[in-house]
């Protein structure tokens, strides 16, 4: 199915299961702790033995040699595997550095070997006893000193009108300049595979958002055909964009199951994970903005410097300013500098998440200048069109009436203009604002849906739950489609045997694997009126039953003589590239500053979201305030301690690099526009898992300030930034 026309009245739009509150179908496997991980796929892959990772123990250079012969002798070792024995291996299209590093190193805790044994405490004491000697290189591991040799990305450097005119012009000026840190991902469930050779064919249970990329990724790695591999994630324990691409653990399974010619389980321990797999990178963005006395902006400006490995991206985070607000002479600069760090990639609402939190303090202390309202400078500055491409209007765009909303219901106007000024006991009481914006992409994705003779339906595509609700929205919608309750669909997801589907990342997955679905359930719907006798263009499904022309018949009774199956793939035409689509927010945040201490507590968060239909309240409102949660952390907690000298994330455990959880937080609320957008998908979703996240931290940073009237520009916001120039105390 081609998706070029904005959608019409469909079956979804009945909304009797689609739109509802539904729990979770695979809540109680997952809370009884049945469902199966890739790390216990006992049944299914019985007998496997384990691998165990050696990390490099340099940032830059090579081993010299690497003496395994002690961990070969080792109790219970099976085999150990190295660059000497693996064999020849490629690089997967997503990855920028080697997965099994040898004799080049190309970053610390790089994979150099797998010992592989009986048992994971074998295994793991035999790991001890792989000796390497390396030849150490000058690395470059400080993004401020590599600033100067950063070079600009050029399809990124794009604006209107003329800025620097412009900026020079305005009467009300600002110029500063913000930093982010690098931050990892911190998924419950670390990286985790069991692989299994059956003669020349592969099969991978393993962690990953995206099935169809990753198998591609490990195929070419592996040098063998995409046909021989087969990749099975049905259960993911969080991703937040580590789990896109091939990791090293997966390809390390497969290695050690070749060479042990037995079936291999690898958990990539978590003091490894920080420095082996991916992070999001740390920026330092400028952000200039002029505006009128009346604060009207005339000039913005947002240039971002990060760094990554030779031949890596950079951390995209100026996107939003491009879009957010209006002004007529704009510049968005992109700038990456090359460093010897582990390999900096997505991480939730790459490019939007770090921006925004630079962007939105800007724009509070732009207001603050003004002497304005942070929600009425936000107001006045909304744009209907592409502030660059002004005769592209956005397909929806209800900011505003997210900031209103917001603003009512969270008492914005109780809120002291003047910062450090509301007192409730020992704490320093403070509200503040941001926006929230990010993208919708739509991606393509395929499903294969089966009625059965029972009068059920099977629903099978290759899409992937990462905890986000994706099993729930998928059986939602075939239910809706065939007008069953969401008990009599089967959903089976995260094998590459099944369709490739949009998979999991971006805030695309539940608007395009739940179009594929639509897609598939069009022609299913098709295939059953016609085995019916019923004319196509009239059925009805409801209740189970099928009917047309005063006919009616049960879809039991049509698959009695055998199940009816169909596939479809629903594709996109142009039609973002005459609209832009995008999703929109608020975020307002109250914190606590103690007075003596300077320690932060977040007494209250509101969020309030625009991001078309949402498919399913109870999972989205889980998707956002888990968003609300981790926006927090960047704010006040999360930063990786990078060694200059040495090139590593210091803290590179779950004890160093501390995350926030629901607890911290007594109150959120959550706030659903009741929006439809018929230009994305049958569907008329869009997605919101990232857009609650994006803004929060500068939300989080904007109501330090007003508690205080301490301003940093540094994430995170942490009380030794504040203690020195807290108000004195009274």
């Amino acid at each position: 199915m081609k998706f070029t026309t904005a959608a019409t009245t469909n079956p979804i739009d009945r909304l009797r299961v689609v739109g509802k509150p539904a729990d979770r179908i695979d809540g109680p496997l997952k809370t009884t702790g049945t469902a199966p991980y890739a790390y216990e796929q006992h049944a299914a892959v019985p007998g496997a033995v384990y691998g165990h990772v050696v990390g490099a123990a340099i940032a830059k250079g090579r081993i010299a040699a690497i003496d395994t012969a002690a961990a070969r002798r080792a109790p219970g070792v099976i085999a150990v595997v190295t660059h000497e024995n693996a064999g020849k291996l490629g690089l997967g299209n997503f990855n920028t550095a080697r997965l099994l590093g040898g004799p080049e190193i190309d970053h610390y805790h790089q994979a150099i070997a797998l010992v592989v044994a009986e048992t994971f405490e074998q295994a793991r004491a035999a790991a001890s006893l792989v000796k390497a000697d390396y030849v150490k290189q000058q690395g470059s591991y400080d993004l401020a000193a590599a600033m100067k040799s950063a070079t600009s990305i050029p399809r990124q450097d794009v604006g209107a009108g003329d800025f620097e005119g412009g900026f020079a012009a305005a009467p009300v000026r600002l110029d500063a300049t913000y930093t982010t840190p690098d931050q990892t991902h911190a998924m419950m469930e670390p990286y985790a595979s069991t692989a299994r050779w059956d003669g020349d064919k592969l099969t991978v249970w393993t962690s990953n958002q995206m099935i169809n990329w990753t198998k591609n990724d490990l195929a070419k790695t592996l040098g063998i055909p995409a046909e021989n591999v087969r990749l099975v994630s049905p259960y993911i324990g969080g991703g937040f964009g580590g789990k896109l691409f091939l990791r090293a653990e997966a390809l390390l399974a497969a290695l050690g199951a070749r060479v042990a010619r037995r079936p291999v389980k690898v958990t990539m321990q978590r003091a490894l994970i920080i420095n082996n797999t991916t992070h999001r990178p740390a920026t330092i963005q400028r952000i200039r903005i002029g505006a009128t006395r009346e604060g009207r902006i005339s000039a913005i400006a947002h240039e971002s410097w990060s760094g990554n490995l030779p031949d890596g991206k950079p951390e995209t985070a100026v996107q939003q300013t491009r879009l957010l607000y209006a002004g007529a002479n704009r510049m968005t600069r992109l700038l990456l500098a090359t460093l010897d760090l582990p390999e900096g990639n997505a991480m939730r609402a790459p490019g939007e998440a770090p921006g925004l939190m630079a962007l939105e303090i800007a724009m509070d202390e732009m207001a603050e200048k003004l002497k304005m309202d942070p929600v009425t400078f936000r107001i006045i500055n909304d744009t209907t069109v592409d502030p660059q491409k002004r005769e592209r209007r956005f397909s929806q765009r209800r900011f505003v009436e997210c900031l209103r909303q917001g603003a009512d219901r969270f008492a914005w106007k109780n809120r002291s203009a003047t910062p450090g000024k509301v007192r409730d006991g020992r704490w320093l009481v403070g509200m503040g604002v941001a926006s929230a914006f990010r993208n919708n992409m739509n991606m393509k994705s395929a499903a294969r849906v089966r009625l059965e003779r029972d009068g059920t339906v099977t629903v099978e595509t290759d899409m992937t739950d990462i905890g986000t609700g994706s099993y729930t929205i998928i059986a939602q919608t075939a239910a809706e489609m065939l007008g069953l309750p969401i008990e009599r669909i089967a959903v089976r997801l995260g094998d590459s045997d099944f369709p490739v589907s949009a998979g999991s990342g971006g805030q695309w997955g539940a608007n395009s694997s739940t179009a594929g679905v639509y897609a598939a359930c069009v022609k299913l719907r098709e295939e059953i009126a016609r085995k019916a006798g019923l004319d196509v263009e009239q059925a009805d499904f409801t209740g189970g039953v099928v009917a047309a022309g005063g006919r009616s018949m049960s879809l039991r009774d049509v698959a009695a003589n055998g199940e009816i199956a169909a596939e479809d793939t629903m594709e996109y035409g142009d039609l973002a590239r005459h609209a832009q689509q995008s999703t929109f927010g608020a975020h307002f945040v109250e914190v606590g500053v103690d007075i003596a201490t300077a320690e932060i507590r977040i007494r209250r968060m509101l969020a309030v979201c625009a991001a078309g239909r949402i498919l399913n309240p109870k999972t989205a409102r889980s998707q956002v305030i888990g968003a609300m949660t981790m926006g927090v952390g960047g704010a006040i907690m999360e930063a990786l301690a990078v060694d200059k000298r040495l090139g590593f994330f210091v803290n590179h455990d779950l004890a160093g690099y501390e995350v926030p959880v629901h607890a911290d937080i007594p109150h959120q609320e959550v706030i659903f526009l009741d929006e439809v957008d018929a230009m994305t998908s049958p569907m008329k979703a869009k997605g919101v898992g990232e857009l609650g996240l994006c803004g929060v931290s500068a939300a989080v940073a904007n109501a330090i300030h007003n508690a205080t009237g301490i301003r940093v520009r540094d994430y995170p916001v942490t009380l030794d930034k504040l203690l020195d120039k807290m108000p004195a105390l009274r």
